[in-house]
């Protein structure tokens, strides 16, 4: 390290680069849902538009997030993570102009596959940031601040996203983020540390990134669409299989190019990949149990959207609350127990929903209140602490590499939650009654514990387990 990087590594503030990169999470999160909250308003704005056409809306910016989140943090660590975080929010910034100016359903739908590209390179920017500027030993409460973060999104959301479209219509919903991107950007410009990447470091392999990212695009875009297209549908089962084929041969080719799309050396560390693997597992259950807290709820108990909003900011508050405390764990045998912990919560949750508890009349202080306040736990406990081990097994040049895998990895497995709920409610006797949902509650109730099983395999990797660089770079330190 240069004395000119020693300087500006001493002129940075942690704690600033931590709130800075949180609050681009906070807003990027928060568009994977709030829109959510403006579709009815949006079908009317665009009568005629058929349903398929609009779904494309919410789906589109799920699919670009989950595709380029692994290449985003690749090309991050190769190109600098601040040069990275900040075009990335700057291009996230003028999409969602485009989608709160668009004159008709098709520029909406690009702005918002722009958005979830734009999301998907800031993230794991913003992460390898907080990552590489945070002392080590305080790098467990910083993923714990940032998960709050993230699950502030879900809290506010409904309310912010009720509030705009009551006052402004949905339009607002995504003018919003102009002037919150705008301060982000700025502040970026005036705060964040030059990331300098190691001399030597080579862009990833481009036909790799490619196939990669059509292969997550194609996988999940399969899973998010196949209820709608028919699990059984050429186009669904076609779909599936050239993703899977693309990833498959992405991970060959990875293992002996100089410069791989994926960073193969990485998931030869015993606790990354079980950390992952965990990770994948809960968010089936997780997005799972999120998504059918509302069906049910408006569905079932025909409770309104504002009352459904207000419920699920319990669990939310929750998890905020508890991945505050799991930050403040540092040892990793506790990390370990504790992530086992959070997902066995989480699984008495979904017990819960699978039960009684959760019958044709609405109970909230008997079955959603403890439902929420265990699964909201849950989730808090398990996804800070396994981030915090996952974080841990990667070596600092390769931070944004490493989290954008992490989260690939749970967006697939929730992409696979939301796939399921849909398959077992439509496959139901009576799809959509009471029987539907539990069936439903119950895998997810088996599958947080395998997520259990997995966190309490978690072990700590010896000093050399995991290269302390990409095949192509020389070891160097980084601020």
């Amino acid at each position: 390290m240069t004395e000119a990087s020693k300087a500006a590594e001493r002129q940075v503030d942690p704690k600033l680069i931590l709130a800075l990169c949180s609050g681009a999470t906070f807003i990027a999160f928060l568009d994977l849902s709030v829109v959510n909250i403006a579709f009815p308003q949006i079908l009317k704005h665009f009568p005629g538009t058929s349903i398929d056409a609009l779904t494309w809306i919410v789906s589109g910016y799920a699919v670009m997030f989950a595709a380029l989140l692994t290449p985003g943090g690749r090309i991050a660590d190769t190109l600098g993570r601040t040069k990275i975080f900040l075009g990335a929010l700057t291009g996230f910034t003028l999409a969602s102009m485009v989608c709160g100016a668009a004159p008709s359903v098709d520029w909406l739908i690009v702005g918002r596959f722009v958005q979830g590209g734009m999301a998907a390179g800031m993230i794991p920017a913003a992460l390898g940031l907080i990552l590489s500027t945070t002392p080590r030993e305080r790098i467990p409460a910083a993923i714990g601040a940032w998960s709050a973060a993230a699950g502030f999104s879900a809290v506010v959301g409904p309310a912010i996203g009720g509030v705009l479209l009551e006052a402004f219509g949905w339009r607002s919903v995504f003018f919003i983020n102009g002037p919150i991107g705008l301060v982000l950007l700025l502040a970026g410009v005036a705060l964040l540390p030059r990331h300098l990447p190691a001399p030597g470091t080579r862009l990833p392999d481009p036909v790799g990134t490619v196939a990669l990212a059509l292969g997550i695009a194609s996988v999940v875009t399969a899973l998010t669409e196949g209820d709608k297209w028919g699990w059984g549908s050429g186009r669904t089962i076609g779909l599936g299989v050239v993703g899977l084929v693309l990833l498959v041969g992405t991970w060959l080719r990875s293992r002996r190019h100089a410069a791989p799309a994926i960073d193969v050396a990485l998931w030869q560390s015993r606790k990354y990949t079980t950390c992952n693997s965990a990770l994948a597992v809960l968010g089936v259950s997780m997005f799972a149990w999120m998504l059918g807290g509302p069906l049910f709820t408006t569905s079932i108990w025909h409770w309104s959207t504002l009352q459904t909003a207000g419920a699920l900011s319990i669990g939310a508050v929750a998890s905020m609350i508890t991945s505050l405390i799991a930050g403040s764990i540092k040892t990793p045998a506790a990390q370990r127990w504790t992530a086992v912990l959070g997902c066995l919560l989480f699984a008495a949750s979904s017990a819960i929903w699978a039960s009684g508890l959760f019958g044709a009349q609405s109970d909230f202080w008997g079955g959603w209140v403890p439902s929420a306040l265990l699964g909201g736990s849950g989730l808090g406990l398990a996804l800070t602490c396994l981030s915090a081990a996952a974080a841990a097994a990667v070596p600092p040049l390769r931070f944004a590499a490493g989290i954008g895998m992490t989260l690939t990895a749970r967006q697939l497995g929730g992409a696979l939650g939301a796939a399921m709920l849909a398959a077992i409610i439509a496959s139901s006797a009576v799809p959509g009654n009471v029987a539907s949902f539990h069936h439903v509650y119950a895998a997810g109730t088996v599958i947080a514990v395998v997520a259990a099983v997995l966190a309490a395999a978690v072990v700590t990797p010896k000093p050399a387990e995991v290269p302390a660089t990409a095949t192509s770079a020389p070891a160097q330190p980084q601020a």
